[in-house]
Parts: C-alpha cells; sequence; structure tokens
C-alpha cells in the first residue's frame, strides 16, 4: 500500500481528460432511482441505513442551506456507524468520519421521493461523494460507495447503479470527472489531516468520540471537552 503522501501526490496529478474518457467508456445518466440515498432493503426484510460520507465543511454548508432557522450539526451529520458498538449504556466508541444524517427509514435525511422520482432538498449543496456518485477513483485512501465495483474504466471504479451503461455527453462527462479528481484529493487531504489530529482518547461507556480533519469532537459536532 503506498503512502497517503504518495497515493495524494497521484490525485492531483489525475488528468481530468483521462477521466472523462474512462466514464464515458462506462457511461452514466442518472435516473432519479433513489437508490443511492436510501436504505439498503434486502428480500428478508432487513436493511442497512443509507452511509455517505460528509465532510466537516460540508456539514456546516449544509447547515446553512433552509430558508428556517441554520440546521443543527446532528440535523445533517452522524457519526459513521463503522468502529462503534452497542455497550450497557448505548453507542460507543471511536469513529473518524461523519456520515449524512438518516430518517427512521434509513433514507438520506434530505432525499425526498414523489409518485416514484427521487429528488435531492439540497441538490447545489450535497456532498462531493453524492455528486459523483456511482463513480470513484481507485486509489488508496478513497471511498468506495455502495460496495465493491461493478465496472472500472482505468483508474475509474463504477459502483452499482441502474444508471450505468447510459449515454452520457462529453460536457457532462468533463464537468463529472472534474468532480471525481476533486473529491478524490479532499479524501485524501482528509485522511492526512486526521491522521496528522489523531489523539488516542477514553470513550467511555456511553460515549462516542469523531476524528475528523479538525480534531476529536462529540457526535453534535463540538469539539471534545466543550
Amino acid at each position: 500500500m503506498e503512502s497517503l503522501d504518495a497515493e495524494l501526490e497521484r490525485a492531483r496529478a489525475l488528468d481530468p481528460s483521462d477521466l472523462a474518457d474512462a466514464i464515458e467508456t462506462i457511461g452514466f445518466e442518472c435516473t432519479r432511482c433513489g437508490a443511492c440515498c436510501t436504505a439498503e432493503r434486502r428480500d428478508d426484510g432487513t436493511s442497512d441505513p443509507h452511509t455517505a460520507t460528509v465532510f466537516p465543511d460540508e456539514v456546516r454548508r449544509l447547515q446553512e442551506t433552509t430558508d428556517e432557522e441554520r440546521r443543527d450539526w446532528r440535523d445533517v451529520a452522524r457519526p459513521m456507524p463503522f468502529g462503534l458498538g452497542e455497550g450497557d449504556e448505548g453507542t460507543e466508541g471511536e469513529t473518524f468520519e461523519w456520515a449524512l444524517q438518516t430518517d427512521a427509514c434509513g433514507d438520506c435525511v434530505f432525499y425526498d421521493e414523489t409518485d416514484g422520482t427521487g429528488a435531492c432538498t439540497v441538490h447545489p449543496d450535497r456532498p462531493l461523494i453524492c455528486r459523483t456518485y456511482p463513480f470513484s477513483v481507485a486509489l488508496d485512501g478513497t471511498s468506495q460507495p455502495m460496495g465493491e465495483a461493478v465496472d472500472e474504466a482505468g483508474v475509474v471504479r463504477a459502483h452499482e447503479c441502474e444508471g450505468l451503461g447510459r449515454d452520457i455527453s462529453r460536457a457532462d462527462a468533463e464537468a463529472l470527472a472534474a468532480t471525481l479528481k476533486e473529491r478524490a484529493v479532499r479524501e485524501l487531504e482528509e485522511a492526512l489531516a486526521v491522521t496528522e489530529a489523531y489523539e488516542p482518547v477514553d470513550a467511555g461507556p456511553g460515549d462516542v468520540v469523531v476524528h475528523d480533519s479538525e480534531g476529536a469532537k462529540h457526535p453534535d459536532g463540538t469539539p471534545l471537552g466543550e
């Protein structure tokens, strides 16, 4: 495995034109099915909540995208569940990312569906991972949303989505490629910042600590100790 610094340099050197070529080869058009915004439901009736990584600055931007009172941090984001467990006093442990908040059904709290057609209620301000789904870049330290890749071309991976294989214009492919590169760089910058800022803490019974690029935080987004 390459060091995160080396992978970051690789991400910064990515040619958006090459990424656009790969996206065109795979093909994509959003069908607004909502699968990438909702819980993963199984045939046996169980489900896994929607899980999409969101950076601290993206949380703050989403806090402001409302005509009403500023959203609470917890209305936008929740601690990434990976690494957390259930103790005698509830969920506890340390985790290293934030995930978009979900509703009681496990769907993204910003997802809305009308007559079977999905829509994002914060579409202009949606996080990078949402802007680039179903694609990711094959670099260590970058995210693979919704499981393993189902198709790939060059360093571009495609993840499960009914919109794959559809024609995409060159202009749309280039715009998506530029955002995909931006996301790859940001993910690696965040990973490095988390590594540099990380200090072990004693998460007591029923306590959850989130380590992000700005340091250790409580689930409400406030720095640990406040």
